[in-house]
């Protein structure tokens, strides 16, 4: 497929209507609303209660509680990377561990080195900005750059010399490749679990899109006029089914060798993509029916067999490109790409810069405005603003609310729970187990529901070096949420995001070649199936990466005017030429006209 852009003829619009806007004033209820846990809530949980409890109770047992800060540098690891099918986790889980650790050396040896309270905030304003960066870039995924921020944080304010540092990094070293083996325990028992999880859920989307496809969609194929209704659930189906399609397709390439199970699997995925490509009736429909995709969904995320579908039209060529595919992102080129991508990422254009300057700012402010106060934990204040800056300043409000509330909440746990944690030395290591599942069992149902849990776990780490009045650990966690998330989300509004609508126009031009080189796939009889099911693939990636790009864009203040119309017609255009893809499947179809909206 050739690299060169093609610009194709930009269909006609008329009358669109405005995308609404993400920015909806702001009211709390929509941002301390509970939505339903996530289906694998469990999973996080468990890990860093298993990763945590053998390092704890190795030094309960040899009595160095006071060590367990180090130990659970590395034993919060176990909390990333459970969406990643396990050949990409041990990658992923390594990587955290090792940052971890670098970010905890930075921290000691600065500690090690000065008293100053001003540099120490400086360091840990920086660390916090860099972590952010590469997080986002890295797109690791929750808990993201919040656990660096507290563990380096915390530990430029500990106590510490030089020549301890070596042990302190060893701990977290040993606890962290514990954790690394907690992570990829699950693969002894069920080898292709992330794969499957994944393809459940591009099925559950597939099936909710095939269910309400939307008015303008009933036939995909047909270019004729369509009208938009802003409360129209369709577009939102389908881009939700989208975004879970290509989810499912990178997942089952980063899974490494094919295997009999993930054969069916890669099945599914094409049924659930010629399901959201072609809902309704016509020449591109695929198997559009939502209640036999919701039972593939189901036997799928269950322990039994896999589901084996029929065989699809083109489905044969399809998993040969999709093996020729992930031989290409396994050779060495295929990966001197992704680098290159993750460098463009980092680069001086990147949006994640403003986004940084934030964190740097937000935290800065609040560590100093804390140690002016006589605040004697600062670093509490700079963790509070390091966790408000979300992908956009919307979201960083709807944070600000979440966290605010939940660590006010925490207290109030946090001092009823203090009189049992001390009890003995077992107790206080239960209680910070207890919190720590708790924290991950509530977190994603909203995150002011498990900041309740893990604000009296980071009080009670404190007891591990001994016991503190009760009143100041309250109050300075009290004033250090308050000053943080105002001074945090005060810097959020004043670094302005002008690069946000940039991003956009980036992603329509990479949307417009992607579509043009699909459409030329559909025209051409000549082209190989391989080639056509790749060019649909860039498209389709190209969608979630325009949506995703539009939905940061509209939450976002103080910028240049959005191109909503072109937007919107892109989308359009894009979904249609899916539709036009998947009617192309086989060696006997026939392409639908692609004609302009």
């Amino acid at each position: 497929m050739s690299d060169t852009p093609v610009r194709p003829g930009r269909p006609t619009v008329r009358k669109l209507p405005q995308l609404p806007s993400a920015v909806r004033g702001l009211a709390p209820a929509p941002a301390l609303r509970l939505s339903r846990p996530s289906d694998t809530w469990f999973k996080p949980a468990l890990s860093v209660v298993v990763a945590s409890a053998v390092p704890h109770l190795t030094l309960l047992a040899i009595g160095r509680l006071d060590l367990i800060v180090y130990t659970m540098a590395g034993s919060l690891c176990a909390l990333y990377g459970h969406g990643l099918p396990y050949a990409r986790r041990a990658r992923a889980v390594a990587g955290v561990v090792l940052g971890m650790a670098a970010g905890l050396a930075v921290s000691l040896v600065t500690a090690s080195l000065t008293g100053s309270t001003a540099v120490l905030i400086a360091v840990g304003a920086l660390l916090a900005a860099v972590q952010k960066v590469l997080c986002d870039a890295t797109r690791i995924g929750p808990p993201g750059h919040v656990i660096f921020t507290f563990v380096s944080s915390a530990a430029l304010f500990a106590p510490q010399h030089l020549g301890q540092i070596p042990g302190h990094l060893a701990l977290t070293l040993g606890a962290g490749a514990f954790a690394w083996l907690v992570a990829l325990a699950p693969a002894l028992v069920r080898r292709e679990g992330p794969e499957r999880r994944a393809v459940a859920r591009a099925l559950e989307a597939a099936a909710a899109c095939a269910e309400d496809p939307g008015p303008r969609n009933r036939n995909a194929a047909d270019p004729g006029p369509r009208h938009h209704n802003a409360a129209d659930p369709g577009p939102r189906h389908r881009n939700a089914a989208a975004a879970a399609v290509h989810a499912a397709w990178q997942c089952l390439l980063a899974s490494g060798r094919p295997t009999p199970v993930r054969r069916s699997l890669e099945r599914l995925v094409v049924h659930a993509e010629a399901a959201f490509v072609a809902p309704g009736p016509g020449p591109g429909a695929g198997a559009a029916d939502p209640e036999l995709l919701r039972a593939w969904a189901a036997r799928t995320r269950g322990r039994g067999p896999v589901p084996t579908p029929p065989p699809a039209p083109g489905t044969a060529d399809e998993l040969y490109g999709i093996d020729a595919e992930r031989a290409v992102l396994r050779a060495r080129e295929g990966r001197r790409a992704a680098r290159r991508a993750l460098l463009r990422r980092l680069g001086p254009g990147s949006p994640l810069l403003p986004v940084a300057v934030r964190t740097l700012i937000g935290c800065a402010l609040a560590g100093y405005l804390c140690a002016a106060l006589g605040v004697g934990r600062p670093y509490w204040a700079i963790v509070t603003a390091a966790s408000l800056y979300q992908a956009n300043i919307t979201l960083s409000w709807n944070r600000t609310l979440q966290r605010t509330l939940g660590n006010l909440l925490g207290v109030l746990v946090f001092a009823a729970v203090l009189p049992v944690s001390r009890i003995s030395p077992l107790a206080l290591v239960c209680c910070c187990l207890f919190f720590g599942f708790a924290a991950e069992a509530l977190i994603t149902r909203n995150y002011w529901l498990g900041s309740v849990a893990v604000t009296p776990m980071a009080l009670l780490v404190l007891e591990f070096g001994g016991a503190h009045p009760a009143g100041e650990l309250i109050g300075d966690r009290v004033l250090d949420t308050v000053l943080g998330a105002a001074t945090g989300f005060l810097a959020a509004t004043l670094v302005t995001n002008r690069r946000a609508t940039g991003r956009v126009e980036q992603a329509l031009d990479v949307t417009d070649r992607a579509r043009a080189a699909a459409e030329r796939t559909v025209a051409d009889p000549a082209v190989a199936p391989t080639e056509r099911d790749r060019a649909r693939r860039a498209l389709t990636a190209s969608l979630v990466e325009l949506r995703e790009a539009g939905d940061t864009a509209a939450g976002e203040w103080w910028q240049r005017a959005l191109p909503e119309q072109r937007l919107l017609a892109a989308e359009r255009a894009g979904h249609r030429t899916l539709a036009a893809t998947a009617a192309r499947r086989g060696p006997r179809a026939h392409a639908p006209s692609i004609g302009a909206e």
